[in-house]
């Protein structure tokens, strides 16, 4: 019976800690992909103005 708990603190806790930080990077990296994409059109609009010249 000891083993058995042994084993799920050892297995339950890495698990457990793993979700969470994926959760909590999964928000970040939203908000990173949000930048980027809008970094991405302000870039396209410098560009354009250029073509023309």
């Amino acid at each position: 019976m000891e083993d058995l708990l042994a084993q799920v603190a050892n297995v339950g806790f890495p698990i457990v800690v793993s979700i969470y930080l994926l959760v909590r990077i999964e928000s970040k990296m939203e908000s990173l992909t949000l930048s980027i994409h809008e970094l991405s059109r302000v870039i396209e609009g410098l560009k354009t103005p250029l073509k023309g010249s």
